[in-house]
């Protein structure tokens, strides 16, 4: 039996979008596998949360309750560094797995008969080094050259980014697998009229919004909305911006408040904090358009989000965004205010034209499915185990 280890440790974290892609690849790779009767895989799903009822909750959400072949295995640590060096490879010595998936940073000292993959979402840390912490950027200097060397396989989220991979760390194009990304099956179901009343009453949202939804961090140029928007707040007196985010979040963007307070946009600009997952949904249905101002991005999953729900995405003018988003997506430069100004000012003023981004949006998200992409992990499994004998 081919034992395969997946390091499930942001479970229940709320780390937003690495959390979402590794929740729904292990959810449908568990629908694959209990469909076709896959007897030959073992996965053991590693995490160092050890709340009894969170891990209930995590095996309820991910439906492995009575799968036999599934097994959540908590190894405590006190810090992920301490994790990677220590506690893993320690467990891995007496319990060894065939494959072990990860993202980013690999574990240390595990035998080469373990097969190691590494899910990069983005490479931002390296592209915008400014942009990041000290602290971080020292540990992911130093150890993300040694994790993809390291690694025998290398999961890329898009094709930009399995580009970006070999651009800046020379890897070769051939060790790495395309698998993207997706939204989970609550995109496609209609959120009820008391539902949407209930979360529009929670977060004090108003009748008519234009929505940004991820993290606060420098690269996601939100200062950069909130400055496009307040040019076009005068003829849009009846719209505000509301920021799904949390303020108190890794690598926070300080320059958000000062901003806000420079334009004048205190009363404009409604702040959530981070939300609870079942309340997306509708907050996208909620809100009338979706501004994406990122400089950089593996994937965004937030474009997919709102055009399933019918909302026109307007987003940033790069090379992932296009990979996502297609021709159902007004771009901007995201370096030029007066540009996206005037684009969020003609969608919410154009009511045919945002009927005709709802109908392209639906159009594009058939394009991507979270079993269509746990379809191809398994094949890199199964590809990458017959590599061991």
């Amino acid at each position: 039996m081919t034992k395969i280890g997946i390091d499930i440790r942001n479970l229940g974290k709320k780390r937003t979008g690495d959390e979402t892609v590794f929740f729904n690849l292990v959810k449908n790779l568990a629908l694959i596998i209990s469909s076709e009767q896959i007897k030959g895989m073992k996965f053991l799903l590693f995490t160092d949360i050890a709340d009894k009822q969170k891990i209930e909750k995590i095996k309820a959400d991910l439906n492995i309750e009575n799968k036999k072949n599934f097994e959540i295995v908590v190894l405590r640590s006190s810090n992920k560094f301490i994790w990677n060096l220590w506690t893993l490879p320690h467990y891995l010595r007496k319990n060894p797995v065939d494959i072990y998936h990860t993202q980013y940073i690999t574990p240390f000292f595990v035998s080469r008969k373990t097969k190691i993959i590494t899910h990069i979402h983005d490479i931002s840390f390296r592209v915008f080094s400014k942009l990041i912490k000290k602290t971080d950027w020292f540990f992911l200097k130093i150890l993300i050259p040694i994790s993809l060397r390291r690694a025998d396989k290398i999961i890329a989220v898009s094709e930009f980014t399995k580009n970006e991979i070999v651009k800046y760390y020379i890897v070769a194009p051939e060790k790495i697998a395309v698998i993207p990304n997706a939204i989970s099956e609550d995109f496609f179901l209609p959120v009820s009229a008391k539902k949407l009343l209930a979360v529009r009453s929670r977060y004090n949202l108003p009748d008519k919004f234009i929505l940004y939804m991820g993290t606060l961090q420098p690269r996601k140029n939100i200062p950069f909305l909130v400055r496009a928007f307040s040019l076009a707040a005068n003829k849009l007196s009846d719209y505000k911006l509301v920021l799904v985010g949390s303020q108190t979040g890794h690598n926070f963007d300080k320059k958000i408040d000062q901003v806000i307070a420079e334009n004048k946009m205190k009363e404009k600009v409604i702040f959530t904090g981070y939300i609870d997952e079942k309340d997306k949904v509708a907050f996208f249905q909620s809100a009338r358009i979706f501004v994406f101002p990122s400089l950089y991005e593996g994937f965004g999953i937030p474009l997919l989000e709102a055009m399933s729900k019918g909302v026109p995405v307007i987003a940033s003018d790069i090379a992932s965004l296009r990979e996502v988003g297609g021709q159902a997506v007004i771009y901007f430069s995201p370096d030029n205010v007066e540009e996206l100004a005037k684009k969020i000012l003609s969608v919410a003023t154009d009511k045919d034209l945002r009927a005709k981004m709802a109908l392209a949006g639906q159009e594009r998200i058939r394009f991507f499915s979270w079993r269509r992409s746990a379809e191809k992990l398994l094949a890199v499994y199964e590809k990458t185990e017959k590599a061991n004998h």
